[in-house]
């Protein structure tokens, strides 16, 4: 009986995560791995917010922002159905290259470097940078007033390269969503921020507490990207693009987000007076009054009534995620385990490698290496298996030390025992140390599983749309940090809670059993 009961709960746990395997088999791995093959895929960062794409705080299956409706254009031209794909804003190019999307559209700066990889398009806007402080800050209009300050902007943009060039002494901060910065600069832990004149426009200038100072500086030029080796692609999109400025449907959008500047009506040889009002720009700013005007909490459930469907998706992709990499993790724990103690020696050393390597190293950077890196040696995965591959190898590691102490803490008498009874390798673990081993190690083992899917968060960055994703895109169009933060928390609260109760009951039982034995 004593031999039998811990392999029981051990084998309960791994019935419990199994649960999820059937759901995962069923339903597509990830958005990328659909058949796309009639679909344009378009790469951008929905949490980059307004007024590039977003969701829409009222109705958050509707992605808004002029991009979003360049594109749409840009569809109907082309004679393609568009998909929205998902990525970190500093992760679009090397998604682009790597094939998760046909092209990129998210204030994509056209530059140098990146024109020597990817191919852009004709420049659908132009603009510069600008400085924006809190209301109280006088004296600054120029970059040098900026001496020795600390200054947020976007990592990865070209108002971030800039600061990094200048020959006077400069905290730059970096962020990667622009409208943290703007908060930490209304708050005092930024001393100014710079970056695009867009996104000033619709975070700084509506928050009055910060102001716009000076004059733009420089000349950027925003374009559509696609691969090098897509020319077909990009002719089209050229063409597209230069019908849509010559029929005037480029600068209406521009307009009508309030985005119409003298940069670009000089490059296309246009006026500089709109010709419509900037009814979206108004419509954003109205919005976002109502959501602040809002404070009582029977119209914030009535808004995360509407989001529900959304972070239910974002939670049943989390748990997939956590139960499938958990018994990743188990399986190779318990094989790194039996190869470090009972392998020969090249076999142990190759365990311990292992172990070390995957234990020793940020799980951020493993997932960056097997979603971007391997790609360059010829093996690629999709955003799932490699989201997979980077946790359960990762917890694996940690869990083959959980079980190679447990089946240590097997008393050597029950080993000899069992092999004067004439029992082989085989048999001695699977009936005598396997069995008491596992009673010690499902305490740790749920501990590592909670662990597990509170780090599945960290898929977000290999385009994965899990549930901290998902919270970002609705906190950066709804402005809602802390409601939708403390409801977040609650979800992954809840989804942890069955298997703690679990592991809880499994624990009660063995010292049931104990005490019998």
């Amino acid at each position: 009986m004593r031999q039998r009961f811990g392999l029981k709960c051990l084998g309960k746990m791994l019935l419990v995560l199994s649960l999820g395997w059937g759901a995962v088999l069923a339903s597509p791995l990830s958005s990328a791995a659909e058949d796309s093959s009639a679909k344009l895929g378009w790469g951008a960062d929905a949490e980059s917010g307004a007024p590039f794409s977003f969701k829409d705080p009222q109705s958050p299956n509707v992605m808004k922002g002029f991009e979003a409706e360049i594109v749409a254009e840009l569809a109907k031209r082309l004679g393609r159905e568009i998909e929205f794909r998902q990525n970190n804003w500093e992760g679009l190019v090397e998604g682009l290259k790597r094939g998760d999307c046909d092209l990129i559209v998210n204030g994509l700066e056209i530059t140098e470097d990146r024109a020597r990889v990817l191919r852009f398009s004709r420049p659908y806007y132009i603009t510069a940078q600008v400085i924006a402080v809190r209301q109280e800050v006088e004296g600054v209009t120029r970059l040098e007033d900026l001496e020795g300050q600390r200054v947020g902007s976007l990592a990865g943009s070209l108002a971030q390269r800039m600061l990094a060039e200048v020959d006077f002494p400069l905290q730059v901060v970096t962020y990667s969503e622009e409208i943290h910065a703007y908060q930490d600069l209304a708050l005092g832990r930024l001393d100014a921020v710079f970056l695009d004149e867009p996104i000033a426009i619709y975070y700084a200038k509506t928050n009055p507490r910060l102001k716009i100072v000076g004059e733009p500086i420089g000349r950027m030029e925003y374009g559509v990207a696609v691969r090098l080796e897509d020319t077909k692609l990009a002719e089209q999109i050229d063409r597209a693009l230069a019908d849509m400025i010559q029929d005037g449907s480029l600068r209406e959008i521009l307009e009508r987000w309030g985005l119409w500047n003298p940069l670009t009506a000089q490059a296309w040889s246009q006026s500089v007076a709109p010709r419509i009002p900037p009814v979206e720009y108004q419509n954003f700013v109205e919005n976002l009054q109502q959501l602040q005007a809002s404070r009582n909490w029977s119209d914030r459930w009535d808004r995360y009534a509407k989001y529900a469907p959304m972070l239910a998706r974002g939670a049943w992709m989390t748990l997939k995620i956590s139960v499938t990499s958990m018994l990743l993790a188990i399986f190779v724990g318990v094989l790194v385990s039996t190869m470090r103690l009972y392998g020969p020696k090249p076999v142990r050393w190759l365990a311990i490698a292992f172990v070390e390597i995957f234990r020793g190293t940020p799980l951020l950077i493993q997932l960056f290496l097997i979603f971007y890196g391997l790609p360059r040696v010829g093996i690629e995965f999709s955003p799932f298996v490699a989201a997979i591959l980077g946790l359960g190898l990762n917890y694996g590691a940690c869990e083959a030390e959980n079980y190679r102490a447990g089946i240590l803490s097997v008393h050597s008498s029950q080993v000899d025992a069992a092999r004067a009874l004439g029992m082989n390798l085989w048999q001695r673990l699977r009936h005598v140390i396997w069995p008491q081993a596992a009673r010690l190690v499902l305490p740790p083992m749920t501990n590592d599983f909670i662990a597990l899917l509170k780090d599945s968060s960290l898929v977000s960055v290999i385009t994965m749309v899990e549930l901290t994703s998902t919270y970002g895109q609705l906190a950066s169009a709804s402005f809602d940090y802390l409601g939708l933060g403390l409801l977040v928390a609650g979800l992954y609260f809840l989804l942890g809670l069955p298997f703690v109760q679990l592991a809880r009951k499994a624990e009660a039982w063995v010292r049931r059993e104990s005490a019998r034995v």
